[in-house]
Parts: C-alpha cells; sequence; structure tokens
C-alpha cells in the first residue's frame, strides 16, 4: 500500500481557514506567527476572520493555502509518503512535505510567487474558463486555431479542462467549444491567465529566487505539474517550478502515472476537498480522503 500525499492550489480557500488548528496546536500557532512575521503582515487576521473577497487577494489567498496545507501536514503524528504531488500552487507545499524546501523559503516563494502573478495580471486583462464533457484533443485543436492567446492550462480530470488566456480569444474558444459539443463553458472568477504564455514576465521574475533558493534532495518523490512524472532532483524540480508558470498543471496525467506507480491512497491535506474529488473521477479504484 503506497500514499500520495496530494495539495489544494488556488480556489480552495474559505473564510476561517486554518483557525481550529491555531486555537488547539502549539505547534500550528507558532508556525502561523512566524509566517505573519516573514509576510510582514497578518494574514492569520484575514485567514480566521476575513470575508471572502479579502481572502480572494491572491497576495493573500497563495500564501494562505500554502500556510493551512503546511501547518496541518506538520501536525499528523503519522506522515509518511511515499510520494506527493500538489496542484499549481500546491507543489510548493508538497516541496516542503517531502522535504526539498523548508518551511521558511518556501513561504517565500509563495509570497514572490503571488506578488509576480498579479503583476502579470495588470499588464494585460485575461482570464480562464472550464469546459466541460468535451475530449481533450478537441479542446487542444479548437485552441491552437483561434487568433490570439488561448491554451490549455489545467487538465484536472477527463471531461474537465480549464483553459487560459486573452479575454477574447478566450470567449472565441468558449463559442466554438459549445458547438463543438462542450456540455458546459464557464468563465473562472480569476484575476487572469494562469497557466499560459500571460505569465511570462512573472516566470522571469521567479527565475532568479527560485535559482537562489536551497533545494534538499526529497525523502521521495513528486509528481511536478508540468512532467507528470517522479522527480527527485532538486536541480530537475527547479526547472519544472519555474516553467510550471506558464506550462499546463496536468493533474489527470500525474494522478494516472502515481497510480501507475503504485498508489493506492490519495489523501488531500489542505482547505476544501476538490482534488480527492477530481482523484475519485480519475480512478474510482483507488482511495481518496482528506486528512
Amino acid at each position: 500500500m503506497k500514499k500520495a500525499y496530494i495539495f489544494p492550489g488556488q480556489g480552495s480557500q474559505f473564510p476561517g481557514m486554518g483557525k481550529d488548528l491555531y486555537e488547539n496546536k502549539t505547534s500550528a500557532k507558532e508556525l502561523f506567527e512566524k509566517a505573519n512575521d516573514i509576510l510582514g503582515f497578518r494574514i492569520t487576521d484575514i485567514m480566521f476572520g476575513g470575508t471572502e473577497e479579502e481572502l480572494k487577494q491572491t497576495k493573500v489567498t497563495q500564501p494562505a493555502i500554502f500556510l493551512h496545507s503546511v501547518i496541518l501536514a506538520s501536525t499528523l503524528y503519522d506522515f509518511h509518503p511515499d510520494m506527493v504531488a500538489g496542484h499549481s500552487l500546491g507543489e510548493f507545499s508538497a516541496l516542503v512535505a517531502n522535504k526539498t524546501l523548508s518551511f521558511e523559503d518556501a513561504l517565500i516563494l509563495v509570497s514572490k510567487r503571488a506578488s509576480a502573478m498579479q503583476k502579470a495580471c495588470e499588464l494585460q486583462p485575461s482570464t480562464m474558463a472550464a469546459i466541460l464533457n468535451l475530449g481533450d484533443d478537441v479542446v487542444e485543436k479548437i485552441c491552437s486555431e483561434i487568433e490570439g492567446i488561448v491554451v490549455p492550462a489545467n487538465y484536472n480530470c477527463p471531461g474537465q479542462l480549464v483553459i487560459s488566456g486573452e479575454i477574447d480569444a478566450v470567449n472565441k474558444a468558449c463559442e466554438l467549444l459549445k458547438e463543438a459539443g462542450a456540455k458546459r463553458t464557464l468563465i473562472l472568477p480569476v484575476g487572469g491567465a494562469f497557466h499560459s504564455p500571460l505569465m511570462e514576465p512573472a516566470r522571469i521574475e521567479l527565475y532568479e529566487a527560485i535559482m537562489d533558493t536551497n533545494f534538499n534532495t526529497p525523502i521521495c518523490p513528486v509528481y511536478q505539474n508540468v512532467t507528470a512524472r517522479a522527480v527527485i532532483d532538486p536541480a530537475d524540480i527547479k526547472n519544472n517550478l519555474v516553467a510550471q508558470l506558464i506550462a499546463p498543471v496536468k493533474w489527470t496525467q500525474s494522478v494516472l502515472q502515481m497510480i501507475n506507480d503504485g498508489a493506492t491512497h490519495f489523501i488531500e491535506i489542505g482547505p476544501g476537498k476538490i482534488l480527492q474529488g477530481l482523484v475519485k473521477k480519475i480512478n474510482s479504484n483507488v482511495e481518496a480522503m482528506s486528512a
């Protein structure tokens, strides 16, 4: 029996997240307070008492989800991962879980990533849309034929692919994808075109920060979004983490590869239950649960 620990990304946040950990675990409280110091503002105030709107700010959302995931993992009694993976932002949580990154270094990188992505969003109006019940190949083909930037961004599970790009190009793609048989196309409430070429300024900005950070050899493989394969070499992990900003999240492919490599139990650590739902849609024969 192999355990795969999986960590969620943006969109899984909720008001009050992490409050129970802060109030009931001394070790958790210490880490939350350390995070407040590192970030230079009391993110715990927004996490525990803020509105949904306040939590949606990228500079808050990304560190908040990371903190909830990593601090929850640190309180688990029997935490021995055979493999880890994270969805987009969740990859940073996974890299703390498998000891590639320290808590402090990862939080600094997450904060820089959030800031860089926010700036990239402000440079050009852009968006993302979920395409439901249409083959990946059909979505890929239609996106490739549209004028302007629109690309597949998140391969979440069979029948759920998110596209990302310029507003006009995404709207045009949605129109054509509906005509091609998509059950639904849904514009997502996000700040910009994550995992698309429009994030290139953020990739450039984050490159140096990641290269200057110490990455250790992990205690178990991480299945990275960019390759959907087991990675243990710190240099490869760094390069994939940089590329992730403009490359699609291959979540379906990652989960299938983890199952192929022996994963029988998927444990989601962090806010929400999005990933375990996706795992069950990818393969209903494996166990998927919350920590």
